[in-house]
């Protein structure tokens, strides 16, 4: 039994195909439900969340629609656990569209009784060239080639989930949550889903700055949980290869994390989508 929890903020255009690509998921044992936390929407999010109601129950999903006022990701994150019946959750960003498969694939990584941590093979895609000449080179990074990096898609089991309370008011909830477990706790699905990157240079540096500004809140903030952290530095050898493989996809990602350091910070967040 999986409630699956979308927090989604103007959300309009994408929210159809990431439901409709819940809804069209391989079978799963025992009850599911889907629950659209609309997080202080401007735009029609909620009201095209509702209009698959049809959908979700001729496939066997229960699905719920929160429009609720603006509370921040992590807020709209607990309000879905608030509303949620089952004991296992998959948080699930609005923009991404899962394979059929992904949702029982989680579910094979979390039907356990001991606490597991689950995510999927992640295929970061963008439609201009600078969006897929960076999420190309990201790609290849060895912690989203071969690490459970969850970003976009992320599942607990029940045990899993009463690792902590209430979601608190961090950047990163993705990078909050991954260290509440051990790598060893950590499983990858036999399944995939298409998580979008932000188009164009300004978009991408303030999201980059955003998850730079995550992390170091979360070592800031929560050092202790850094003992579960396995992400690997690249080394000069490897940073040579990547130039050598790619010079475009490196220049450009490499190009957004000097300008990141370099430019002043903008007054918002903005995620750039």
């Amino acid at each position: 039994m999986i409630s699956v929890i979308i927090p989604a903020h103007n959300e309009a255009p994408l929210i159809a195909a990431s439901l409709e690509a819940l809804f069209a998921s391989d079978a799963l044992p025992g009850q599911v439900e889907a629950i659209v936390v609309a997080n202080g929407c401007t735009d029609t999010t909620a009201a095209i969340a509702r209009g698959l109601e049809g959908a979700a129950r001729a496939a066997g999903w229960g699905l719920t629609v929160l429009d609720l006022p603006g509370m921040g990701k992590p807020g709209a994150l607990n309000a879905g656990d608030r509303a949620a019946r089952y004991p296992a959750r998959v948080y699930l960003d609005a923009d991404v569209t899962v394979e059929r498969g992904l949702m029982a694939a989680l579910w094979v990584c979390l039907d356990r009784a001991a606490p597991a941590y689950a995510s999927g093979r992640v295929r970061i895609t963008g439609q201009g060239r600078v969006a897929r000449a960076y999420a190309r080179l990201w790609a290849r990074l060895p912690f989203m080639a071969r690490g459970v990096p969850g970003c976009g898609v992320y599942a607990v089991n029940g045990p899993g989930r009463a690792r902590w309370g209430d979601f608190p008011p961090v950047i990163s909830d993705d990078t909050y949550v991954r260290l509440q477990f051990t790598p060893a706790e950590r499983r990858l699905a036999d399944a995939g889903y298409d998580w979008p990157v932000a188009e164009g240079i300004d978009a991408l540096i303030r999201v980059r700055r955003r998850q730079d500004a995550g992390v170091e809140e979360i070592a800031r903030d929560y050092p202790a949980l850094l003992a579960h952290d396995d992400t690997q530095r690249l080394s000069a050898a490897d940073k040579l290869r990547l130039a050598l493989s790619d010079p475009i996809g490196f220049l450009v990602y490499g190009g957004v994390a000097v300008a990141v350091k370099l430019l002043p910070a903008p007054k918002d967040w903005s995620r750039g989508r």
